[in-house]
Protein backbone atom coordinates (compact mmCIF):
# COMPACT_ATOMS: atom_id res chain seq x y z
CA UNK A 1 0.00 0.00 0.00
CA UNK A 2 1.07 3.57 -0.95
CA UNK A 3 0.09 6.86 0.81
CA UNK A 4 -3.52 8.30 0.43
CA UNK A 5 -4.87 11.05 0.28
CA UNK A 6 -8.06 10.14 3.08
CA UNK A 7 -9.49 13.56 2.65
CA UNK A 8 -8.53 17.66 2.29
CA UNK A 9 -10.09 20.56 4.90
CA UNK A 10 -9.65 23.75 3.15
CA UNK A 11 -9.46 26.22 6.31
CA UNK A 12 -8.73 29.41 4.36
CA UNK A 13 -8.67 30.85 0.70
CA UNK A 14 -6.85 34.14 0.22
CA UNK A 15 -3.58 35.00 -1.04
CA UNK A 16 -2.75 31.12 0.30
CA UNK A 17 -4.91 28.60 0.52
CA UNK A 18 -4.36 26.78 3.95
CA UNK A 19 -5.67 23.31 4.63
CA UNK A 20 -5.27 20.56 6.74
CA UNK A 21 -4.88 17.16 4.66
CA UNK A 22 -5.78 13.77 5.74
CA UNK A 23 -3.26 11.61 4.59
CA UNK A 24 -3.26 7.30 5.43
CA UNK A 25 -0.14 5.87 6.07
CA UNK A 26 1.00 2.54 4.00
CA UNK A 27 0.56 1.09 7.62
CA UNK A 28 -3.15 2.04 7.56
CA UNK A 29 -2.51 5.14 10.07
CA UNK A 30 -4.39 8.47 9.57
CA UNK A 31 -2.40 11.45 10.42
CA UNK A 32 -3.29 15.01 9.79
CA UNK A 33 -1.05 17.93 8.46
CA UNK A 34 -1.35 21.55 7.54
CA UNK A 35 -0.53 22.63 3.85
CA UNK A 36 0.00 25.97 2.37
CA UNK A 37 -0.72 26.41 -1.23
CA UNK A 38 -0.02 29.52 -3.01
CA UNK A 39 1.00 28.27 -6.18
CA UNK A 40 4.28 27.60 -8.11
CA UNK A 41 6.85 30.86 -8.60
CA UNK A 42 10.06 31.35 -9.72
CA UNK A 43 13.47 33.63 -9.09
CA UNK A 44 16.11 35.13 -11.05
CA UNK A 45 19.31 36.53 -10.26
CA UNK A 46 19.90 38.81 -12.81
CA UNK A 47 24.11 39.87 -13.52
CA UNK A 48 26.13 41.67 -15.85
CA UNK A 49 28.86 39.76 -17.03
CA UNK A 50 30.79 43.44 -18.06
CA UNK A 51 30.71 45.39 -15.03
CA UNK A 52 30.39 42.56 -13.10
CA UNK A 53 27.68 43.60 -10.93
CA UNK A 54 24.31 41.55 -9.84
CA UNK A 55 20.76 43.02 -9.33
CA UNK A 56 18.53 41.99 -6.15
CA UNK A 57 15.44 43.71 -4.75
CA UNK A 58 14.75 44.76 -0.78
CA UNK A 59 11.21 44.64 0.36
CA UNK A 60 9.09 44.24 3.74
CA UNK A 61 8.10 40.52 3.95
CA UNK A 62 5.35 40.53 7.15
CA UNK A 63 6.61 36.83 7.99
CA UNK A 64 10.10 37.65 8.91
CA UNK A 65 8.51 40.86 10.24
CA UNK A 66 6.50 39.18 12.80
CA UNK A 67 9.56 36.39 13.71
CA UNK A 68 12.06 38.48 14.50
CA UNK A 69 11.04 42.49 13.52
CA UNK A 70 13.07 42.24 10.19
CA UNK A 71 12.03 45.58 8.57
CA UNK A 72 13.43 44.05 4.75
CA UNK A 73 15.08 41.25 3.13
CA UNK A 74 17.60 41.16 0.32
CA UNK A 75 16.33 38.61 -1.91
CA UNK A 76 16.74 37.80 -5.70
CA UNK A 77 13.95 38.85 -7.79
CA UNK A 78 10.81 36.59 -7.88
CA UNK A 79 7.14 35.80 -7.75
CA UNK A 80 4.08 33.75 -8.74
CA UNK A 81 3.66 31.85 -12.30
CA UNK A 82 0.22 33.39 -13.05
CA UNK A 83 -0.94 31.61 -16.16
CA UNK A 84 2.26 31.48 -18.20
CA UNK A 85 5.10 29.40 -17.93
CA UNK A 86 8.47 29.95 -15.67
CA UNK A 87 10.70 31.58 -18.24
CA UNK A 88 7.70 34.21 -19.10
CA UNK A 89 7.28 34.79 -15.20
CA UNK A 90 10.68 35.27 -14.18
CA UNK A 91 11.00 37.79 -17.43
CA UNK A 92 7.75 39.16 -16.46
CA UNK A 93 8.98 39.34 -12.11
CA UNK A 94 11.96 40.86 -13.60
CA UNK A 95 10.21 43.66 -15.53
CA UNK A 96 7.92 44.46 -12.42
CA UNK A 97 10.74 44.37 -9.83
CA UNK A 98 13.47 46.09 -11.55
CA UNK A 99 12.50 47.62 -14.28
CA UNK A 100 14.51 45.02 -16.57
CA UNK A 101 13.93 43.66 -19.88
CA UNK A 102 15.50 40.26 -19.71
CA UNK A 103 16.37 38.16 -22.61
CA UNK A 104 18.22 34.24 -22.05
CA UNK A 105 17.69 32.89 -18.84
CA UNK A 106 19.93 30.29 -17.52
CA UNK A 107 17.83 27.30 -15.32
CA UNK A 108 19.80 26.20 -12.53
CA UNK A 109 16.89 24.19 -10.84
CA UNK A 110 13.16 23.70 -9.44
CA UNK A 111 12.88 22.79 -5.92
CA UNK A 112 10.74 22.95 -2.94
CA UNK A 113 10.69 25.60 -1.15
CA UNK A 114 9.47 24.29 2.01
CA UNK A 115 8.33 20.40 1.36
CA UNK A 116 7.30 19.79 4.86
CA UNK A 117 4.28 22.43 5.07
CA UNK A 118 4.23 24.13 1.48
CA UNK A 119 3.10 23.08 -1.96
CA UNK A 120 5.28 26.08 -3.66
CA UNK A 121 8.11 24.75 -6.25
CA UNK A 122 10.12 27.45 -7.10
CA UNK A 123 12.56 27.63 -10.13
CA UNK A 124 15.79 29.37 -10.10
CA UNK A 125 17.50 30.97 -13.33
CA UNK A 126 20.64 33.09 -13.72
CA UNK A 127 19.87 36.12 -16.78
CA UNK A 128 22.51 37.83 -18.05
CA UNK A 129 21.67 41.89 -19.09
CA UNK A 130 23.34 45.26 -19.87
CA UNK A 131 22.97 48.84 -18.59
CA UNK A 132 20.68 49.44 -21.50
CA UNK A 133 18.14 46.58 -20.09
CA UNK A 134 16.81 48.98 -17.40
CA UNK A 135 13.73 50.16 -19.13
CA UNK A 136 11.75 51.25 -16.15
CA UNK A 137 12.51 52.42 -12.33
CA UNK A 138 11.10 48.41 -11.04
CA UNK A 139 9.58 48.57 -8.05
CA UNK A 140 7.09 45.93 -7.91
CA UNK A 141 3.06 46.20 -8.96
CA UNK A 142 1.93 49.33 -7.10
CA UNK A 143 -1.75 47.77 -6.51
CA UNK A 144 0.28 44.98 -4.53
CA UNK A 145 1.71 47.24 -1.92
CA UNK A 146 5.38 45.96 -3.07
CA UNK A 147 7.27 48.92 -2.24
CA UNK A 148 10.41 47.17 -4.14
CA UNK A 149 13.90 48.60 -3.89
CA UNK A 150 16.25 47.79 -6.47
CA UNK A 151 20.05 47.05 -5.96
CA UNK A 152 22.75 46.95 -8.01
CA UNK A 153 25.63 46.08 -6.15
CA UNK A 154 28.88 44.19 -7.33
CA UNK A 155 28.61 40.13 -7.51
CA UNK A 156 31.95 40.28 -4.97
CA UNK A 157 29.29 41.70 -2.33
CA UNK A 158 26.49 39.75 -2.40
CA UNK A 159 28.92 36.61 -2.30
CA UNK A 160 30.65 38.68 0.43
CA UNK A 161 27.24 39.23 2.26
CA UNK A 162 26.67 35.06 1.96
CA UNK A 163 30.05 34.30 3.17
CA UNK A 164 29.26 36.64 6.23
CA UNK A 165 25.92 34.89 7.05
CA UNK A 166 24.30 38.09 5.79
CA UNK A 167 21.78 36.86 3.55
CA UNK A 168 18.81 35.20 5.23
CA UNK A 169 16.62 34.07 2.05
CA UNK A 170 16.93 31.04 1.09
CA UNK A 171 16.59 31.37 -3.01
CA UNK A 172 19.44 33.85 -2.77
CA UNK A 173 21.59 31.86 -1.22
CA UNK A 174 20.89 29.05 -3.30
CA UNK A 175 21.27 31.57 -6.71
CA UNK A 176 24.30 33.29 -5.07
CA UNK A 177 26.06 29.89 -5.17
CA UNK A 178 24.71 28.80 -8.39
CA UNK A 179 26.22 31.99 -9.77
CA UNK A 180 29.77 31.49 -7.81
CA UNK A 181 30.16 27.90 -9.29
CA UNK A 182 28.62 28.80 -13.18
CA UNK A 183 30.41 32.19 -13.59
CA UNK A 184 33.47 32.25 -11.67
CA UNK A 185 34.44 35.16 -13.71
CA UNK A 186 32.02 37.39 -11.89
CA UNK A 187 33.89 37.15 -8.34
CA UNK A 188 37.41 38.21 -9.92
Amino acid sequence: MKHKIAGIDVKHTGWATLSVACIRLPDGKLISREVEDHGVAVAVLPYDPDRKTVIVVEQFRPAPFVALGQEATLEAIAGIVEGENDAEAARREALEEAGLRLRDLERVGSAWTMPGISTERLTLYLAAYRQDDRVTDGGGVASEDENIRVIEMRARGLRDLMDAGDLVDMKTLALTQALQLRHPELFS
